[in-house]
C-alpha cells in the first residue's frame, strides 16, 4: 500500500510506479526470444465443425484400431464405453489385458457369422422359422430373425439407447453390431438409421470429457476440444469465450463455484430478500409483512391484528412496561443479533457488488473506444508523418479489456474467499485478515493502474505531433506491462497463498494467460474424402441444438475482429504492448 493510494474517485500514483516504467523499458529490448516463442506455440484447443466431425473421430479410431488390430466398430465400441478417452482405454488393456477389455465393453471378438448356414433358423423371440437369408447372427453367435432385431432397434433408440444397443440374447452382454443397425432400419425406417447415425456420431461430443458444445446462443453449431486440462478458457470461433470445465462465460480468476453463487446472488437478489425478512414480520392474520417503526414490541397491522414483534404471536392489545397480557417470550437478544448479522451482510454484500458492477459497465462503456480508437489511427495515418504503426494503441486496449474483466471477476471472488458462506473453518480470523489485506493490496494497485490506462488511451492522440506521440506510445507501453505483471502476481497469489493453502479441493481458478483466451483452431476435415469408405455418412443435420447460420454457414453471433500487425492473420487480443509494437 506505500506505493499506491486510492478513494473510490481519485488514484494517484507514487515515484515507485515510474521506476517500473524505467525497467521494464529496458525489459523489451532483452525479452525478445521469448515472446517469439510464445507467439508461435500452437493452440492446445480446436473447434470441431460439422465437417470436421468424423475427422476428430477417426484420429482416435484409428489409434485404437492400430493398437488393438480390431474393426472400427469394435474400436468405436471401445471408446464409446469409455467415453472416448483413449489413454484411459489403454490403461486398462495393460492392466487387465484385452479380454477384460472386451468382455467389459461388450465387444465380442469371436466371428459366428462363417459357421454352418441352415436353410432356414428358427428365431428364439417370435418362436417362427424363417429363411436364413431373413435372419441376422451378431458377432456373439446369436441369431434372431430381422423383424425382430429391427423392433428391437427401434425400441432402444426411442429409449436413447443407440449409442449401445445390446443383443436380444438373455445375459448377453456383446453390443450389436453398427453395420447391421444401419442396414435394417434403413429398410423399414430410413428416419430412425438416420437418427441413429446422428446418435453415433455425436457420441464423440456428449460423451467426451475432452470435448464440449460450444454454450453460444444461439447455437454456433460448433464443438471445442481442448487437450489441457478441463479448467481453461477457451475462445470458440464463433467469437464465444467461456470456462471450459462450467460452459459459462469466462470467469477467472473465480472458481466455477464462486461464480455459480455469485450469479445466482445477483439474479435473485437474495440479500434484499433476506434485508426483508429479518426487518419485517408477517402478520399472524392476513400475513402482509409488518415493519416495526418503534420501540414498543407491540405491533399492530393495518387488517388490526396486534402481535408480538419478538415471537409473531398474536396477542391482545394490553401491555405494560415489561411485558404483554397473556404473552411472554425471551428471544429479544437472539432477534437482535440476526437483525445485525443480516445487516453487517448486506452492506458486505453491496460493497462488492457495487464494485464489480462499476468495472463491468467500465468495461461496456470502454467498449465504444474501439470505435473511436480506429478513427483516430485512420486520422493519424493519413497525416504526413514518419510514424506509420499505431498497433501499440489497438493492443493496450485489448490489455485494457482484459485486465478490467479480471478486475470485476476479483471483486466477486474476494466476496467468497472472505466471508463465511465457503471458508468459515478453513482460516482463522488472523489468517483471514493478513490474506485479504495481501490480496486487497494487489487489487488496488490493478485497480489504479488499470485507471491510468484507459485515461491514457482517451488521449486525442490523432491532434498530437510526432514527439508527443512516441511520448503517449511508451506509456501505453509500460502501463500494460505493468499490468500484465500485476494480472499475473495476483492470480499466482490466488493459486498458490489463498486457496492453495486450503483443505478443500474443488475451488480451482483456470490460469492466467498474458496474451488472453486462446482462440481455438480450426481442426481440418481432411478424412471427409474417405468418409465414404467408413460406412458412416455425414449428411444429416448437425446436433440437434444447432443454431442460426447464414447463407455462408457462418454463425450469427460472430464478432468482428481487426486485423493483425501486417494486415496478416486476426488481432490478438491480448499479445504483449511490446511483442506487437517491436514486430
Amino acid at each position: 500500500m506505500d506505493d499506491y493510494a486510492s478513494t473510490d474517485e481519485e488514484y494517484r500514483y507514487s515515484d515507485q510506479d515510474d521506476s517500473l516504467d524505467d525497467d521494464d523499458d529496458d525489459a523489451f529490448e532483452n525479452d525478445g526470444q521469448d515472446y517469439g516463442l510464445l507467439s508461435s506455440k500452437a493452440p492446445t484447443s480446436q473447434v470441431i465443425t460439422k465437417e470436421s466431425l468424423l475427422a476428430a473421430q477417426r484420429d482416435d479410431l484409428r489409434r485404437v484400431m492400430e493398437m488393438l488390430s480390431v474393426r472400427e466398430q469394435h474400436a468405436r465400441t471401445l471408446l464409446i464405453y469409455h467415453r472416448w478417452d483413449v489413454e484411459k482405454l489403454f490403461a486398462v488393456y495393460v492392466d487387465r489385458g484385452k479380454e477384460f477389455l472386451f468382455r467389459e465393453a461388450g465387444v465380442s471378438v469371436d466371428e459366428h457369422r462363417d459357421s454352418v448356414v441352415h436353410a432356414s433358423v428358427m428365431c428364439e423371440i417370435c418362436i417362427e422359422d424363417v429363411p436364413s437369408d431373413e435372419a441376422t447372427r451378431m458377432d456373439c453367435g446369436h441369431c434372431f430373425c430381422n423383424s425382430c432385431w429391427t423392433e428391437h432397434f427401434i425400441v432402444k433408440i426411442n429409449e436413447g439407447q443407440s449409442k449401445r444397443i445390446r443383443c436380444m440374447a438373455h445375459k448377453c452382454n456383446s453390443i450389436c453390431d453398427e453395420a447391421v443397425v444401419r442396414t435394417l432400419l434403413s429398410k423399414k425406417h430410413p428416419d430412425l438409421a438416420e437418427k441413429y447415425e446422428r446418435f453415433l456420431l455425436e457420441s464423440y461430443i456428449e460423451d467426451n470429457k475432452r470435448v464440449k458444445w460450444c454454450p453460444s446462443v444461439p447455437h454456433c453449431g460448433n464443438a471445442v476440444r481442448t487437450e489441457d486440462d478441463n479448467l481453461c478458457e477457451v475462445e470458440c470461433s464463433c467469437g464465444e469465450q467461456f470456462c471450459f470445465n462450467c460452459l459459462s462465460e469466462a470467469h477467472s480468476p473465480c472458481s466455477c463455484l464462486m461464480w455459480e453463487l455469485w450469479t445466482k446472488k445477483c439474479r435473485d437478489e437474495s440479500e434484499t430478500v433476506n434485508w426483508i425478512t429479518v426487518h419485517t414480520k408477517p402478520c399472524p392474520k392476513c400475513h402482509k409483512p409488518v415493519e416495526k417503526n418503534g420501540g414498543c414490541n407491540l405491533v399492530s397491522c393495518i387488517c388490526g391484528q396486534a402481535f408480538c414483534w419478538l415471537c409473531g404471536g398474536a396477542t391482545g392489545r394490553d401491555h405494560t412496561w415489561s411485558s404483554i397480557a397473556g404473552h411472554s417470550c425471551g428471544r429479544y437478544k437472539e432477534q437482535e443479533k440476526t437483525a445485525e448479522r443480516a445487516k453487517r451482510d448486506l452492506y458486505r454484500y453491496m460493497h462488492y457488488h457495487n464494485r464489480y458492477k462499476a468495472h463491468t459497465d467500465s468495461f461496456k462503456l470502454e467498449s465504444k473506444l474501439k470505435e473511436n480508437i480506429q478513427g483516430k489511427i485512420a486520422i493519424s495515418e493519413e497525416k504526413d508523418s514518419t510514424l506509420r504503426d499505431y498497433s501499440w494503441v489497438n493492443n493496450g486496449l485489448s490489455r485494457l479489456f482484459r485486465s478490467r474483466r479480471v478486475l470485476s471477476y476479483s471483486y466477486a471472488f474476494a466476496f467468497y474467499m472472505f466471508g463465511d458462506e465457503l471458508f468459515k473453518d478453513e482460516m482463522s480470523e488472523a489468517q483471514r485478515e493478513i490474506k485479504q489485506n495481501l490480496f486487497e493490496d494487489q487489487q488496488q494497485q490493478l485497480e489504479g493502474n488499470v485507471e491510468k490506462l484507459s485515461k491514457i488511451l482517451e488521449e486525442p492522440f490523432e491532434t498530437f505531433q510526432d514527439a508527443k506521440v512516441m511520448e503517449l506510445r511508451m506509456q501505453i507501453i509500460n502501463v500494460s506491462t505493468i499490468i500484465d505483471k500485476l494480472c499475473q502476481k495476483m492470480y499466482d497469489c490466488i493459486e498458490n497463498d489463498l486457496l492453495g493453502s486450503l483443505h478443500l479441493g474443488v475451488h480451482s481458478i483456470a490460469p492466467y494467460k498474458s496474451k488472453g483466451i486462446e482462440r481455438a483452431s480450426e481442426l481440418s476435415d481432411c478424412w471427409n474424402n474417405k468418409a465414404n469408405n467408413t460406412g458412416v455418412t455425414t449428411d444429416h443435420d448437425w446436433a440437434s441444438g444447432s443454431g442460426c447460420r447464414d447463407e455462408s454457414g457462418c454463425s450469427s453471433r460472430k464478432r468482428a475482429r481487426k486485423e493483425g500487425v501486417g494486415g496478416a492473420g486476426f488481432f490478438d487480443l491480448n499479445l504483449p504492448a511490446e511483442f506487437v509494437d517491436r514486430n
